[in-house]
């Protein structure tokens, strides 16, 4: 029963993490944006006359969202109009809970466990979740009978199809390096060091398959310059036929699936919550993990969200051409590489 409470407290924290994390950033890319373009950014909502820099911005944002009105078009095939945010808030969101958060730490009397739902192939559930959100994309677009969602729908299928098979053989390289479908035992693995001195982090064993990553994962997650399905400034997008607190859920999926993204990348290419040099034990141990992991992820997040506001949208032929002819023979190649030195090192090491 204690097992199972640590359980539902972990994958609760998760998804509160996620939650709470996506509504924030909310605040951060407007803030970012102003500092960009050399503006204030939102500062109007206040409470009692205070402001904070703009931080109540999300509260009235979500206020307003649950209570405007949810106008449905005539003729929409409504079950499935009405399923769709729901399916890609909720494909992102499971995904939080197979994050290694941090390791195990001893602790009144036992071993507690702070990745909420271990497993030994944890890698490819949140692949699978990522590319399962698409469905929501498609069938956002399908069931509002508008071709212009239509179009959205089929340029985020588009779009996720070369993504996902991109990342898949992007990953391939440092799973093959690490010796597992396991999120946790990949973050074990790194914990060693290079030469008695450099950490065996993926950025610094695998650093093309990280930069990769990041292009791959940003387009997958749907954000700027890959934005193609929802283009709000000059396309018209999947959810264009959607309105109040189902457009929220549209818009909360795609933050928290940048978060998935970058949380994916900190336990593949960052150490996630490992240390380096610190041997990581008890109650406060634990606590290192948890702020360890979560700056790391924040800090992948903060350097997308820079991208988004410098680099402008892609021509739809273009994210094609950069997925399939660029991303996926790059990441063959590096899974090549790999392979050789890998074989190379265990050779010469055996002689």
């Amino acid at each position: 029963m204690i097992l199972l409470g640590w359980t539902a407290a972990k994958v609760a924290g998760a998804l509160g993490f996620g939650l709470g994390l996506a509504g924030f950033l909310g605040w951060v890319e407007r803030k970012q944006s102003a500092v960009l373009q050399d503006r204030i950014g939102a500062n109007r909502a206040d409470i009692f006359g205070w402001r904070i820099l703009g931080l109540f911005h999300p509260v009235a944002d979500g206020i307003k969202l649950m209570t405007k009105e949810d106008f449905i078009p005539r003729g929409v095939l409504r079950p499935f109009h009405d399923l769709a945010p729901a399916l890609s808030l909720g494909c992102c969101m499971v995904c939080l809970a197979a994050l290694p958060f941090g390791g195990e730490f001893e602790a009144f009397g036992g071993s507690w466990s702070l990745q909420p739902l271990p497993s030994p192939v944890g890698l490819v559930y949140v692949l699978a979740l990522l590319g399962l959100g698409v469905h929501g994309v498609v069938m956002a677009g399908y069931a509002s009978r508008s071709n212009y969602g239509l179009l959205g729908g089929l340029r985020g299928a588009a779009q996720m199809i070369a993504t996902e098979v991109c990342m898949a053989a992007i990953l391939a390289g440092p799973v093959f390096l690490y010796g597992t479908l396991d999120l946790q035992e990949a973050v074990r693995w790194q914990g060693r060091l290079l030469g008695g001195w450099l950490p065996a982090w993926g950025v610094f064993t695998q650093p093309l398959a990280f930069l990769l990553f990041l292009v791959a994962g940003t387009a997958a997650s749907k954000r700027t310059p890959f934005d193609l399905p929802e283009g709000e400034s000059e396309i018209v997008g999947y959810h264009v036929e959607y309105s109040g607190m189902k457009f929220g859920m549209f818009m909360m999926s795609d933050f928290i699936e940048n978060i998935v993204v970058c949380g994916l990348g900190a336990a593949l290419f960052l150490g996630g919550w490992q240390v380096p040099f610190a041997h990581l034990g008890g109650p406060l141990g634990g606590a290192v993990m948890l702020v360890s992991f979560g700056a790391k992820t924040c800090a992948l997040i903060f350097l997308l969200m820079q991208v988004r506001w410098t680099l402008p949208r892609l021509r739809f032929d273009q994210l094609l051409d950069l997925g399939w002819k660029w991303l996926l023979p790059l990441a063959l190649a590096n899974f090549l590489a790999t392979v050789w030195a890998v074989w190379w090192l265990g050779r010469h090491a055996c002689l």
